[in-house]
């Protein structure tokens, strides 16, 4: 009865050590994208750039807006912390289909501070509109940023991210007609499974621009440090180990006492 009972202890306290971690585990399972209508997201800038040099700063949480003509090239720009996997919606209200002469396809693409194209993990980033569509929705959910990495990978690190939103086939009646645009960008906590041993001493951004000073100050905050919750993994699996050794050496000691045998008379 006493090794059942360490037994019993031994499995309550790791699971009770594990129950805590348990949902870093999960959030490396995708999660349903929320629909881009939705308006949990605060207002941001009302209008893009036309360059990186110019593109418009914003906030995770916030939508910016922008109204432009079709065939306009439009550039937004948002920080991004490690350990987050981060997803862009754009959506574009199209012209009146009176005024349209055909399908046209949209495409949204994402590069870091270093202007690198980032791959998109899954997402429709880009997508055909019928000529009678009122509007096109596009998104683009990235790998888990990192918060180091070689020089030679072309891993997603901390800093600035840039959203270039553009036609790539439009009937050539149709450039000019006028468009509205809108973009979000939210991110999950991607779990220690993509934690590293190592940090950025900086946010990785264009670097002497007057122009990225406003980049800059959304930046307060990155690379949060050497904590993650590979550090509550690593400890219960410490415990579980000592647990399972305290177990095994009361089995193996009460198998190994003599049986009680009554004295004779």
């Amino acid at each position: 009865m006493r090794t059942a009972r360490l037994v019993t202890a031994a499995l309550l306290a790791g699971a009770a050590l594990l129950a805590p971690a348990a949902p870093a585990a999960l959030a490396d399972t995708p999660a349903p994208s929320p629909d881009p209508s939705a308006d949990g997201a605060t207002a941001g800038p009302t209008e893009a750039g036309t360059t990186f040099r110019t593109a418009a700063a914003f906030t995770q949480g916030q939508r910016a807006t922008a109204d432009a003509s079709a065939g306009d090239y439009l550039y937004w720009v948002f920080p991004a912390d490690a350990g987050q996997r981060t997803t862009v919606r754009a959506t574009v209200k199209l012209p009146e289909s009176a005024a349209r002469h055909g399908a046209s396809t949209w495409q949204v693409d994402v590069y870091d501070g270093l202007r690198r194209r980032q791959p998109c993990m899954y997402g429709m980033q880009t997508r055909t509109a019928a000529a009678d569509a009122a509007t096109v929705q596009l998104s683009c959910t990235l790998r888990p940023v990192r918060a180091w990495a070689d020089t030679w990978s072309n891993e997603p690190l901390p800093g600035s991210y840039y959203i270039r939103l553009t036609v790539t086939r439009l009937p050539e009646q149709d450039h000019g007609l006028p468009i509205s645009a809108q973009v979000e960008a939210d991110a999950a906590d991607a779990g220690g499974a993509y934690a590293v041993d190592g940090a950025l001493a900086a946010p990785l951004g264009p670097a002497g621009s007057a122009a990225r000073a406003e980049e800059r100050a959304l930046a307060k905050g990155w690379s949060a440090g050497w904590w993650s919750d590979r550090w509550l993994w690593t400890a219960a699996g410490g415990v579980l180990g000592a647990l399972a050794g305290v177990a095994g050496y009361a089995l193996t000691r009460g198998r190994g006492r003599p049986a009680h045998v009554p004295p004779t008379a």
